[in-house]
């Protein structure tokens, strides 16, 4: 085990200040404490160090060759400790010179350039991502990415600190002229009748539906899939079947939805989590001001996703606390 230090600051200042009174009894005075307190303290210091600082001989008090040679360097630290509350203040409110990170695609309408912009005021450089969450998981465990805002709380990684931002709710998305499946076994029938479009198994929105119809005991064809939102909406847009998809995945594709209508799932419902990730005690409290950022930045589009998906649906779509 290392050896303790043998004198804190404070018993360095008092040490000068009866180097500089000249006795125990004056440095008191000036320091306004008593003078068996300025006694004690130095006493304290000369018995963990094992070596006497003041003659006390010597009248008035005589530093001893140890206590000269601590007089010359006591000033200098006492004089570097003080910077250092002045420099961590001043780290605290500075940029950093880098900050690197990964958006899920589906949020790129909403947050892409605004967050540009936030980032900004953090740091003199940014680099920001979009993309499928996995690639960005996989850069922010290899120190590629520091902030990952994506669909995956990644929770069987450790070290990692989460913020959530919004869950919305999966959604239909179908041709009007189609009715909307009111049972788990109509859902079956309408993939029968037309084809389900469908998101990527690489993306993480791909294998949540997939994991969902697994759990309803549906086994639909898999025709036609892509890794955008964009790619998703404008195949059903453009008559190649139906979708399971989500509010923001449908803003982000920017299609308008002429000939189409949301509905909800039939059965138990399903959601995604949106949230944001970082290496735990990283980055201060940089990652909690940006997931309350990206919250705000959220809830200002429910208007817009109203319009979109409908009241009913959109009542779905909850910003985190």
């Amino acid at each position: 085990m290392a050896d303790s230090l043998p004198f804190d600051l404070r018993a360095l200042e008092l040490f000068l200040a009866v180097c500089d009174a000249g006795t125990m009894a004056q440095a008191a005075r000036r320091l306004g404490l008593t003078q068996p307190a300025i006694s004690q303290a130095i006493a304290d210091m000369e018995r963990r160090m094992g070596i006497a600082l003041f003659d006390r001989s010597a009248r008035p008090l005589a530093l001893t060759a140890a206590g000269g040679a601590l007089r010359q360097r006591a000033s200098a630290l006492l004089s570097e400790a003080r910077q250092i509350a002045p420099l961590l203040r001043e780290a605290e409110h500075a940029r950093l010179p880098l900050l690197r990170a990964g958006l899920v695609d589906s949020l790129s309408r909403a947050l892409l350039a605004p967050l540009a912009r936030a980032l900004g005021e953090k740091a003199e450089q940014v680099s920001l991502l979009s993309g499928l969450t996995a690639s960005h998981a996989g850069a922010l465990l290899t120190r590629q990415l520091d902030l990952l805002v994506g669909a995956d709380d990644l929770d069987e990684i450790e070290g990692l600190e989460r913020w959530p931002l919004v869950t919305e709710p999966y959604v239909l998305l179908l041709p009007a002229a189609l009715p909307a499946p009111a049972r788990v076994v109509d859902l079956g029938e309408l993939a029968r009748q037309v084809p389900l479009v469908r998101f990527s198994a690489r993306s993480k929105t791909g294998m949540e539906v997939e994991r969902h119809l697994r759990r309803l005991r549906l086994d639909l064809s898999r025709p036609l899939e892509f890794d955008t939102p964009y790619g998703v909406t404008a195949a059903v847009a453009e008559g190649a079947g139906f979708a399971i998809t989500t509010p923001l995945c449908l803003m982000e594709a920017g299609i308008p939805l002429d000939g189409l209508a949301c509905h909800p799932l039939p059965g138990p419902g399903l959601t995604r989590h949106l949230t944001l990730i970082a290496r735990r005690q990283e980055l201060g409290r940089l990652p909690r001001e940006v997931a309350a950022f990206c919250r705000e930045r959220l809830a200002a589009q429910l208007p817009a996703l109203t319009a979109l998906v409908g009241e009913g649906l959109a009542a779905g779509f909850v910003v985190e606390p």
